[in-house]
């Protein structure tokens, strides 16, 4: 399905940037162009980044991961 009609980009293409390091919409925006003109197709790259999560380590909505909590010392 294309995710960016703007630029002709599709989920596979963007599901490869992810499986390539691609963390965060920035770095799916500079390594394919994503929502650098209507940006309509935002929501749909930030689903597919919060899908690829689990499996790559993402933090949901961008927010950095919390750890456990860390005993004081």
């Amino acid at each position: 399905m294309y995710v960016c009609v703007c630029h002709g980009i599709t989920d596979r293409q963007v599901r490869e940037a992810i499986d390539r390091g691609a963390r965060k919409l920035r770095d799916l925006r500079e390594e394919l162009g994503l929502c650098t003109d209507c940006g309509k197709c935002g929501p749909c790259a930030r689903d597919l980044l919060q899908e690829a999560a689990p499996e790559t380590d993402v933090p949901a909505l961008g927010f950095p991961a919390m750890g456990a909590p860390q005993p004081a010392v």
